[in-house]
């Protein structure tokens, strides 16, 4: 019974550690997808700060991008990766971005904030497909 709960354990380690990057997404894809987020935080970015609603607070939020994740991974029909960002009071954002379409035809669909200063707000994606 313990080498069962030792396997589920380390099952469950595993499966963490590859939540945040999917190794098999690589070369084009990987860049494809970076340049459509780059060009999402482009266009949405005004004055010098990146706009996005907060569904949480009930606020627009002007943020300054930082930097992309280097990690993404496909969550049915979306490719998802993360960019970090910070707002006025310098409290700090992981913005997460559901990516889809193909080759030079990928764009972001939706940003949602996935954590404010490392408290992660819960989401799930469930593909209707």
């Amino acid at each position: 019974m313990k080498t069962i709960y030792a396997m589920l354990f380390c099952a469950a380690l595993t499966a963490n550690v590859f939540a945040a990057d999917d190794p098999s997404i690589k070369g084009e894809v990987r860049a494809q997808l970076n340049e459509a987020m780059l060009a999402h935080v482009e266009a949405t970015t005004v004055d010098g700060d990146y706009l996005i609603y907060d569904v949480a607070t009930g606020n627009l939020k002007n943020l300054e991008f930082k930097a992309l994740h280097k990690g993404v991974v496909k969550k049915g029909l979306f490719y998802v990766s993360c960019a970090d960002f910070v707002d006025a009071e310098g409290r700090k954002y992981d913005l997460d971005f559901l990516v889809a379409g193909k080759g030079e035809k990928l764009r972001v669909l939706q940003a949602l904030v996935h954590s404010v200063d490392g408290e992660k707000r819960p989401y799930h994606l469930e593909s209707n497909k």
